[in-house]
């Protein structure tokens, strides 16, 4: 039998919107993580689909960001 292997990242949510409104969504490795300051943890989550949606509980309009969240990614 095949073992996968799952991995889990911490996410966090940018606590200031794009110019087009939305709040990205980053795993903690990504290049373009906010300063803690501006930044709300979301908590470990298997995918970013899961982390955007615990993310749309404080800020609904919230996507994945393009570079570490990509397949969130809809803006």
């Amino acid at each position: 039998m095949k073992q996968v292997n799952y991995m889990k990242y911490h996410y966090h949510v940018n606590k200031n919107a794009q110019t087009t409104g939305e709040h990205e969504v980053h795993r903690e490795d990504c290049k373009w993580l906010p300063d803690d300051e501006n930044r709300l943890y979301l908590g470990m989550f298997d995918n970013c689909k899961d982390a955007v949606k615990k993310a749309k509980e404080t800020y609904p309009n919230s996507d994945g960001c393009f570079y570490c969240s990509e397949d969130c990614h809809k803006k």
